[in-house]
């Protein structure tokens, strides 16, 4: 039995940390577009530089390379028990394309209010050195400023400042709403309210796939 699903949701919301989890308890892996595309720039790939090109000027990748990249994934042997995708779609065309390639059982809408999204994004802090990830309130480093495993200097991102968040927030909700009314006219989207503790939103996620019959 296969377990396909979409995973949609505000930066901050907590989107990969629950795909994370819930790769890890049913063996299926966690797709990522950022996390691919970051690879292949690191790797220095045709698609890589292609990719970069786009990022350096501040432009969203074209849907085309994105659907492409999403494809030749979905056709990897560890997909063939499902994936969780994460940051994808995007848009509607990239839903629509979706489809073509592989049927969604379940599209996930993480939301949370606006206030509990800025603090856990302004509150984050990363390791210049190592890249480990703190939290000022919910993982706090043992010494402030210190990252606790390599000693580098912690720093906030420049799209983690509060400013900046509420104009990324907003960007969001205009680009996902046709994506959500999409899935929500096929009758696979639920909503899972992400304000809550990690455990709990993870529970909540299995007590629904369970109630649709996706999981035993």
């Amino acid at each position: 039995m296969t377990l396909n699903l979409v995973f949609l949701g505000p930066p901050g919301v907590g989107k990969g940390t629950y795909a994370e989890a819930l790769s890890k308890r049913y063996n299926i892996p966690h797709i990522s577009t950022g996390d691919i595309f970051r690879e292949e720039i690191r790797k220095g790939t045709e698609l890589g530089k292609k990719v970069k090109s786009y990022v350096e000027r501040g432009e969203l990748v074209p849907d085309e390379i994105v659907i492409e990249v999403v494809k030749k994934r979905l056709s990897q042997p560890d997909c063939e028990r499902g994936f969780i995708l994460d940051g994808f779609p995007r848009t509607l065309n990239q839903a629509i394309a979706l489809d073509k390639i592989t049927k969604i059982d379940l599209a996930f809408n993480f939301v949370a209010p606006k206030s509990v999204i800025i603090e856990r994004l302004s509150g984050r802090r990363i390791c210049k050195r190592c890249g480990a990830i703190y939290h000022v309130k919910f993982n706090p480093p043992k010494k402030p400023g210190i990252c606790d495993v390599c000693g580098g200097p912690l720093y906030q991102r420049e799209d983690d400042k509060p400013e900046v968040i509420e104009e990324r927030l907003k960007i969001y909700e205009r680009q996902s709403a046709p994506i959500v009314d999409y899935y929500r006219k096929k009758g696979i989207l639920v909503e899972v309210d992400a304000s809550r503790s990690k455990e709990e939103v993870i529970k909540n996620c299995e007590d629904i796939l369970k109630a649709r019959g996706l999981l035993h």
